[in-house]
């Protein structure tokens, strides 16, 4: 056993002898394959364009802690105003609305650039249009600004998905440093950057815009249909007061002893009476239907916005000569590697 088991340790020295020998055999060949990953590492450094990186970041409302005068009022006529403390807008939530197709896509089809939509200028900065030279049907797309969608074939939603699909997972970076802290960062990276500081703006921008519509709905249709009673109450309390005026003129000087003369003016004061304390209410309740309605929006206050010159990371020569040459010299060693591992096999 003990003889095997010297054997065994003498066999394993033995290869591993003949295994450096090989590899220091080879290692001219090594260093020349290092060296051109290294100047092939140097010239990827001369024609890597700078990548430009546009960050935002925004707080979200603390609804819980709003109140004041809303409240107040509120609690005036019997009424909860409440709060919703986050619901389907709350942090994590909210992130993923950042990163979501639809908002992405509401960005890309934004003219926030003069005449034309971000997703236009997407396409040229990446020369997309150059592999579609062969295909007419690509080749002669066009995107005008169209946020809601209206109208795109089927070819626009393919192009526009793609390209969504590609920022979303590639450019565009949302997170939240810590849970108990409600500020969320956005990041998004271009080698345009101009595009970077746009878009970035832009779809922060739709976000708050779809909040406000979404989070508000409810409040602005309760809004209008006030507003819409109260003009309503308000036309016919003014109708009343006239009646109330032509019954008067109408038993001007009646003799007292004909009271059923004066039943019309009597029914247009009680009109007159009840439409004032009805729209009395209404406009209170209107007042407080605005009070909710402000503190409903907004949701995102923006901290701080991308400006320019963007902060730019660039693929730097020495890098490209160290990063060249050591994978040049990786990637040789591990095919020599491979290369005597079969040989010996082949034996």
């Amino acid at each position: 056993m003990e003889q095997q088991e010297e054997i065994s340790l003498k066999d394993l020295l033995i290869k591993g002898k003949e295994w450096f020998d090989y590899l220091i055999a080879k290692f001219k060949f090594i260093f020349l394959c290092g060296i051109i990953g290294a100047l092939l590492g140097l010239g990827y450094s001369f024609f890597k364009k700078p990548i430009y990186k546009a960050t935002l970041t925004f707080a979200l409302e603390d609804e819980k802690s709003s109140g004041g005068l809303s409240s107040a009022l509120a609690g005036q006529f019997g009424l909860d105003l409440g709060s919703s403390g986050g619901g389907m807008f709350a942090g994590g939530n909210l992130m993923e609305l950042f990163k979501s197709r639809k908002m992405v896509e509401k960005a890309l089809l934004n003219p926030a650039l003069k005449n034309t939509t971000l997703i236009e200028k997407f396409i040229t900065d990446n020369e997309l249009r150059d592999s579609w030279e062969d295909n007419v049907a690509l080749k002669n797309v066009k995107f005008a600004p169209n946020p809601k969608r209206i109208g795109l074939s089927r070819i626009q939603d393919s192009i526009l998905g793609s390209v969504s699909s590609s920022i979303i997972k590639s450019a565009l970076v949302v997170t939240q440093k810590e849970k108990k802290v409600s500020i969320i960062t956005v990041e998004y990276t271009s080698e345009n950057e101009m595009f970077a500081k746009i878009f970035t703006e832009t779809l922060a921008n739709e976000v708050s815009n779809f909040y406000i519509e979404s989070k508000s709905q409810k409040a602005n249709k309760n809004l209008a249909i006030l507003v819409k009673q109260t003009d309503s109450i308000r036309g016919e309390l003014n109708g009343a007061i006239t009646g109330v005026a032509v019954a008067n003129d109408n038993t001007f000087a009646l003799n007292p002893a004909l009271n059923v003369r004066r039943v019309p003016s009597a029914r247009r004061t009680v009109d007159v009476q009840a439409n004032t304390a009805i729209l009395t209410e209404l406009i209170k309740q209107t007042e407080i239907a605005k009070v909710t309605l402000r503190k409903e929006t907004p949701l995102i206050q923006i901290i701080d916005a991308p400006i320019l010159p963007l902060p730019k990371e660039k693929f730097g020569k020495v890098k490209g000569v160290i990063f060249g040459g050591f994978l040049g010299g990786i990637l040789i060693l591990l095919y020599l590697i491979a290369k005597k591992f079969l040989k010996d096999l082949m034996k």
